[in-house]
């Protein structure tokens, strides 16, 4: 059966319409049932100079996701933390902070750091071999959500750099108690 070329491009673009319509209802919907669950994230610092010297960086990275800790294939939509994007990481000695392409920086204060390590993926993304850089930090109480251990993954661009990067985050870790919201 021969379409018109009008009808067939129209029924291409009604479905691709709703296959976009579905997409961004799903990002909705995971938005809201993670922004119960994680608390807003710490706004960095205006100026980089509160944050104590500049260790490493900046780093080329792309920001994978951040995931509830334990549970790599829980992504965290809330916040901005599920979106995929560029980045550059700078690791101070007050903490690190990822400077992602269309998105608010992230700040990781060096007192909510608990672990760095990597794995070879997270959240539909897999590098394999241990390709992705994985920083476990608690985000802080924001008054209305508990504070919430995640796991925060990034590819850095070149190998080399993720040596460079774990052992510059290494010394900012603070050891804690597991809270009762972090996640096995």
């Amino acid at each position: 059966m021969n379409l018109p070329l009008p009808v067939a491009v129209a029924i291409w673009v009604v479905v691709g319409l709703a296959l976009l319509l579905l997409v961004l209802t799903g990002r909705r919907r995971l938005a809201t049932r993670t922004r119960h669950l994680v608390p807003a994230p710490p706004q960095p610092p205006l100026t980089e100079g509160e944050l104590g010297e500049l260790v490493v960086g900046p780093v080329e990275a792309v920001y994978v996701s951040s995931t509830l800790h334990g549970d790599w294939l829980a992504r965290i939509g809330a916040h901005g933390l599920g979106d995929r994007s560029h980045a550059e990481v700078g690791v101070y000695a007050g903490g690190v902070v990822v400077d992602r392409d269309g998105a608010e920086p992230l700040l990781l204060p060096a007192a909510t750091l608990r672990a760095a390590g990597t794995a070879p993926g997270m959240a539909g993304k897999y590098v394999g071999r241990d390709g992705l850089v994985v920083l476990t930090w608690q985000v802080p109480s924001d008054g209305a959500v508990e504070a919430t251990t995640v796991d925060t993954g990034l590819r850095t661009r070149h190998r080399a750099d993720s040596d460079r990067l774990l052992e510059a985050v290494r010394p900012l870790i603070t050891p804690s108690e597991p809270s009762a919201k972090d996640h096995p």
